[in-house]
């Protein structure tokens, strides 16, 4: 009896015993954002008070995209009539590289694409304290020979390639991902783009070299935009397809083959295309506009002479130690046209009775008076007016 007693008590001793070191290795994982397994945490209560308020559930799929030139990244979420709403906009903390897709291992651009994160990409047990990987090289990346590994979302505010959230930041992020895997979403996918793919943008950056890879990012950013549900995505002849539907049952999309035939569900394909009209029209009129600006630009600098510049140069000119004026070089060619033939009106040509200005160039030409015209207007008749600015 006493020996049965003293094994009871010894198990109970090993049960205590084992409890006791569970709470100390919990208070171990402590720190300032929670408590236990970081990967475990729940979603912030911020967080949770916009689900709800969204009309969304904690396990419903999740969306991600990524906007490098405003170091931003949005995670977007189901809602309950099926299609996606912005939930959060993150500020990435840091990001390596410059506008422009990744190429090779060790150049230390942050990818940009469309990625399928799945369970086996989560990293719970990072160095930079939470971490997913994006799954670069992808299936386009590889068809054109691009390298490069461990490309991530992560924590720790610090970037060789990869995109940098706070710690914060990514135990949120990794906390919805997990939930909506818990939900029955399969995988999550992550839209990273250059820049927003605007009409705006795209102008801004058309003689950039990586301009037909971006056009062909903003069409797949045109199929989330009108639809608010994640494009599918292939890969074929080396380039994306959205939402495209092979038209032989069972015929695969490969990378570096020939596209099959295949079709866009009409609905889709009819508001992607009144999208890409319309912004095509605006790249047009925005880049018209800057072509008109620079034209005009050139138009006042060959009427005027330089302007601002010719002044800059007059008052670095040495004065004439008799007098004391201040006397501008002229070329000789000039000189010899002056002295051939009759003197003609210049907004910069000297006049014999006229006091010397102390200002530049436009307070010389907007002074008021009869001395102004007699400046201006040349023996001939008026002169010639710079072009009317188009309206």
């Amino acid at each position: 009896m006493a020996q049965e007693f003293a094994r009871f008590g010894s198990r109970q001793m090993k049960t205590l015993a084992a409890l006791a070191l569970v709470g100390v290795l919990g208070a171990c994982q402590a720190d300032e954002l929670g408590y236990g397994p970081k990967h475990l945490r729940p979603i912030s209560d911020e967080l949770k008070s916009k689900i709800s308020r969204l009309g969304m559930d904690s396990k419903s799929p999740i969306m991600l995209r990524i906007f490098k030139e405003d170091s931003e990244l949005e995670v977007w979420k189901q809602t309950k009539s099926g299609r996606y709403a912005l939930l959060e906009t993150f500020e990435i903390c840091k990001w390596s590289g410059k506008l422009g897709p990744k190429f090779k291992e060790g150049d230390r651009q942050a990818p940009e694409g469309f990625y399928e994160i799945t369970p086996s990409l989560m990293n719970p047990n990072s160095s930079y304290h939470l971490a997913f990987n994006m799954g670069y090289p992808n299936k386009y990346d590889r068809s054109h020979n691009r390298t490069g590994s461990h490309l991530m979302v992560h924590g720790a505010c610090s970037s060789r390639g990869c995109y940098a959230m706070t710690d914060a930041q990514v135990q949120d992020i990794y906390a919805l991902a997990r939930e909506s895997f818990k939900g029955g979403q399969r995988s999550f996918q992550v839209q990273a783009f250059p820049f927003r793919m605007t009409a705006k943008n795209m102008a801004e950056h058309q003689d950039n070299p990586h301009i037909d890879f971006w056009r062909m990012l903003k069409r797949g950013s045109d199929h989330f935009e009108v639809t608010k549900r994640p494009p599918k995505v292939d890969v074929c002849d080396k380039r994306y397809v959205f939402d495209a539907v092979p038209l032989m049952e069972g015929v695969p999309f490969r990378a570096t083959a020939k596209c099959p035939a295949y079709d866009i569900p009409d609905p889709v394909e009819q508001a992607v295309a009144v999208k890409q009209k319309k912004d095509r029209e605006q790249v047009e009129q925005i880049v018209a506009s800057r072509k008109r600006s620079e034209e005009r630009k050139a138009q006042i600098a060959a009427i005027f002479g330089g302007g601002a510049d010719q002044d800059a140069d007059a008052e670095k000119a040495p004065a004439d130690p008799a007098t004391g004026v201040v006397t501008a070089s002229v070329p000789a060619a000039t000189a010899a046209t002056t002295a051939t033939s009759e003197p003609t009106a210049s907004a910069f040509a000297p006049q014999p009775a006229q006091q010397k200005s102390s200002g530049g160039f436009f307070s010389r030409l907007f002074s008021g008076g009869d001395e102004a015209a007699a400046t201006v207007a040349p023996a001939g008749g008026p002169a010639p007016l710079p072009a009317a600015k188009p309206q």
